[in-house]
């Protein structure tokens, strides 16, 4: 098996590309959480619930949506705020 020496500028490229990427993902988690409104996908991987249960809680009235011909939105300020209004605090 050959042996690679790595050099300063080879550490100083990863380094830069490592940068590079974590940019990309804190842009594409911190727009997801940002924007007006949220699709079902995406409030899925904000709330980590499955389909089936963000119909339970549109179907019971918990979460409040409007549907633009065949797509859900989700207005994500009332979501962050029926989250807040609902959160427990146990006192032991």
């Amino acid at each position: 098996m050959p042996k690679e020496i790595i050099t300063t500028d080879d550490l100083r490229e990863f380094k830069i590309e490592l940068l590079e990427d974590f940019k990309k993902i804190l842009k594409t988690a911190g727009s997801s959480l940002s924007k007006k409104y949220l699709k079902s996908s995406e409030l899925k991987r904000v709330l980590n619930v499955s389909s089936g249960t963000l119909q339970t809680l549109r179907i019971n009235g918990t979460l409040p949506y409007t549907k633009i011909g065949g797509i859900i939105f989700y207005d994500a300020e009332e979501i962050y705020k029926l989250l807040k209004e609902n959160s427990i605090h146990n006192k032991f």
